[in-house]
């Protein structure tokens, strides 16, 4: 099943009819939006820093303070016995 020039036009009258000139710009300019966006999107990615992101496991230097003698329950893996 072939679709023929005569088809196109007829399909391209009825959804012109059906959203109208304003409606059909306005749904085009969103997506013209969307992919620069995308292309936006990509291209920041492949501009990424070459170091690698921290993992998840590691502390940063700043995150906590090794001078604290008293460890929290977390990290004896205790529980004080309140809820």
């Amino acid at each position: 099943m072939n679709v023929g020039p005569w088809q196109l036009i007829i399909i391209a009258m009825v959804i012109l009819v059906l959203f109208g000139r304003g409606r059909i710009s306005e749904m085009m300019g969103d997506f013209g939006k969307g992919i620069k966006s995308f292309k936006k999107g990509m291209s920041d990615e492949s501009e990424s820093p070459s170091t690698p992101a921290p993992k998840i496991g590691q502390q940063s230097s700043g995150a906590a303070d090794s001078s604290d003698p008293k460890p929290t329950t977390a990290e004896t893996g205790k529980s004080n016995g309140t809820s």
